[in-house]
């Protein structure tokens, strides 16, 4: 079957995160994606680590079904061979350092006169312009900016996200830019050009936190994994050690909770505790009651009960655990991928479509597809020796 952007030819001038998922998230899809490396090394993702095979976590959650061209681009030879890559794109991503790529005329207004259909997406910090344009910006440091570290934590001190959403967010904005930008560019035959911050990608999901401290009342409070709003709702530890989350969101919840969880109905009507905001004002003597009656069951036997009362649980798992969870196994999530390491197993993309499947193809070796790559764009077998020969590749 097709898939959504069969034809659509990306090059990507990218590396660490945002750009790469940006751009997985469109070779998933179907689109054709360059990668363009530094000959050697590759991108410096490819070595935060070796824990998948030998392979960097990062780099094969972030770059299959790809294909690795590696170009100098200090060198004349390698930026004329990326002109003429881009002559033939549909798109050019790129997260490199705030104005690299209009010095070396990969700027959109330089590439849109004579490419008007060219979609650009730039990938930065704190976007293009502004005060903090040239601000070196790592996924915790937007955290800190965009007031995320705030409220995740613990009452005694902040903690950051355990995964890269800074980047996270602004590769998914990209991506679904690109997509308006596509069929933008299918109506107007013009292309455009996106400039996406991590900052304001962030920003966005903060959303919730700066209305609720909105013209300067109290933010959300840091409560670990407890809500800052809603008890009882975040984990609670069984007799056996394991910790079950549960959250309440209704009076009606409160009551099947007590009558069927707890086995304390009278509990539902004490003053203490009959509405929620009573309940968060109260929660250290209710989170006492409740440990009492977990504390003499094992976490499945709580687990039980609120299935029981139809209150909202669930396992607080392990990362190896998601590897084997119930759900994704039952609804066949995961398939196998090739990499320079051998056979990898790779979660597919969320959202089942009924009418094409996932491009789940390999992670790419550095320089990979090369040699092929340059033959497309005429280069002869001597020219390419010749460019390898003199590092340009």
């Amino acid at each position: 079957m097709s898939r959504p952007l069969d034809g659509i030819t990306v090059v990507s001038l990218e590396h660490a995160i945002a750009a790469p998922f940006c751009t997985r998230q469109l070779a998933d899809l179907g689109a054709r994606v360059i990668k363009v490396e530094r000959p050697g090394s590759g991108d410096f993702a490819r070595n935060y680590d070796h824990r998948t095979q030998g392979l960097a976590s990062h780099f094969v959650w972030t770059n299959r079904s790809k294909e690795s061209l590696a170009l100098d681009l200090k060198q004349p030879e390698a930026l004329a061979a990326l002109k003429d890559l881009i002559a033939k794109a549909d798109v050019l991503v790129q997260n490199l350092a705030p104005g690299a790529a209009g010095r070396m005329g990969l700027g959109y207004e330089a590439l849109s006169a004579h490419h008007p259909g060219l979609i650009v997406c730039d990938i930065s910090g704190y976007g293009n312009d502004g005060p903090y344009r040239d601000k070196k910006a790592y996924d915790l440091l937007v955290q800190s900016e965009a007031g995320f570290l705030s409220i995740t934590g613990t009452p005694e001190e902040p903690c950051k996200a355990g995964n890269s959403i800074a980047d996270i967010a602004a590769g998914m904005y990209a991506y679904t830019n690109i997509l308006a930008a596509l069929l933008q560019r299918a109506q107007t035959g013009r292309g455009s050009r996106i400039d996406v911050s991590m900052l304001e990608a962030l920003g966005e999901w903060m959303g919730f936190p700066m209305y609720y401290a909105y013209e300067g009342q109290p933010a959300p409070r840091r409560e670990g994994a407890s809500h800052a709003t809603i008890y009882p709702y975040g984990p609670f530890e069984a007799g056996d050690g394991k910790t079950v989350m549960l959250g309440l969101q209704n009076e009606r919840e409160w009551k099947a909770f007590c009558e069927k969880v707890l086995l304390q109905p009278q509990l539902a009507t004490d003053p203490r505790f009959d509405l929620n905001p009573k309940r968060s004002e109260h929660r250290i003597e209710l989170k006492r009651i409740i440990l009492e009656v977990f504390g003499q069951l094992s976490a499945e036997q709580v687990i039980a009960r609120l299935e029981e009362a139809q209150i909202a649980n669930a396992h607080v798992n392990t990362v190896g655990e998601l590897w084997n969870h119930p759900q994704l196994k039952a609804r066949d999530r995961f398939r196998t991928i090739g990499s320079p390491a051998g056979d990898l197993a790779a979660l597919l993309p969320p959202g089942v479509n009924s009418s094409f499947e996932y491009r789940m193809d390999a992670v790419p070796a550095v320089g990979q597809h090369g040699e092929a790559i340059l033959r497309e764009l005429g280069r002869s077998d001597e020219q390419i020796a010749s460019m390898r020969t003199a590092g340009t590749i």
